[in-house]
């Protein structure tokens, strides 16, 4: 019937409402493993009060922080903004505070901005892990951002989804190799169990401790049917604005919500997002990189192999030709 929606919690009639009412929102709890002053929790739950006007404290907040300082102004955050947080402190990967008895804790959403490319965690420490966090793989000392990814998607529920912003390199390392890589095998494993459900690759000097660009990476363990087998990558490097204050660019309003309706929308858009089938991503060896696949520059003409061949023989002709009347010149010259 048009204007009713189905109640999942035995409401009464909900006829003619544009969003559910409280009780029928699904989300409970989120959490943010690298939580540091809160920002993202805090976002989190104003996202959602955008989205339900009349939700005040629909979520749950959970954050751990490994720094005392930044912990401190993490709890601050909660009270100032009249937000039910429980803020833990300790290294979350040496140490998960969230738990339920001997295992990890579960959560609706999980998002997070670890520090990329983080060293220290080597493969014996993946090995000895009692939570049994990492079962895709053991990663090297070198990174541990596949290490979060496993975190992550181990705390979450079976319904539940997550996004973690990442170095860009975490979705393309390995790929193409002759050799065994560890990320590789452990992203083959999130690809081959369908729990990928897209990559945003972000403008460049976004972040105040690099220029270097990064993704978002989205994880969900119930994906829709009609993402099953499908993975969304939208390259948005383009997005962005120069600060007029700052040296460091940022996304528009305008941008965000370009990104979030091709992210809901779920379709192909020229030159920003792309639809690939989780075989189209094995067969570029787990690649996940959106600019592999969603070209946003300057239109290149494109030429058959042959005629590059032709042309190139044309020039190494013309090369060896160069290069006999430097000689003449040379040895007319006494060298």
């Amino acid at each position: 019937m048009r204007g009713v929606q189905k109640c999942t919690r035995g409401c009464s009639s909900l006829r003619g409402r544009k969003r559910l009412p409280l009780c029928c929102i699904k989300l409970d709890t989120a959490t943010d493993p690298t939580c540091g002053s809160g920002g993202l929790l805090i976002k989190t739950q104003l996202a959602l009060n955008e989205t339900h006007k009349k939700a005040e404290k629909p979520l749950k907040l959970y954050g751990q922080e490994q720094d005392s300082f930044t912990y401190a102004i993490a709890k601050m955050n909660m009270t100032i903004h009249d937000m039910e947080g429980e803020i833990a402190i300790g290294d979350t990967l040496a140490s998960p505070k969230f738990r339920e008895g001997n295992s990890l804790k579960k959560f609706d959403i999980v998002t997070a901005n670890p520090m990329w490319n983080q060293d220290g965690y080597d493969t014996n420490f993946y090995e000895q892990d009692k939570f049994g966090r990492f079962a895709y793989g053991f990663l090297s000392a070198q990174s541990a951002d596949w290490g979060w990814v496993q975190h992550m998607h181990a705390s979450l529920k079976e319904s539940g989804r997550m996004a973690i912003v990442l170095d860009t390199g975490a979705v393309s390392r390995g790929s193409g190799g002759a050799n065994t890589n560890k990320e590789r095998e452990v992203r083959k494993a999130f690809v081959d169990n369908d729990f990928v459900e897209g990559v945003l690759l972000l403008p460049d000097n976004l972040f105040y401790n690099t220029s270097a660009p990064g993704i978002i990476l989205f994880i969900n363990k119930n994906k829709a049917s009609v993402r099953k087998g499908r993975i969304i990558l939208i390259n948005a490097s383009k997005e962005f604005e120069k600060g007029k204050e700052s040296s460091k660019n940022y996304i528009t309003q305008e941008s965000i919500k370009r990104i979030v309706k091709a992210f809901r929308d779920f379709g192909d858009i020229e030159k920003f997002a792309k639809i690939v089938t989780n075989e189209e991503v094995i067969k570029n060896d787990y690649n996940l990189s959106p600019s592999r696949y969603v070209h946003n520059g300057e239109d290149i003409e494109l030429q058959d192999i042959p005629t590059l061949l032709s042309e190139i023989k044309s020039l190494e002709q013309e090369e060896i030709g160069i290069d006999t009347k430097l000689e003449e010149i040379f040895k007319n010259l006494g060298f």
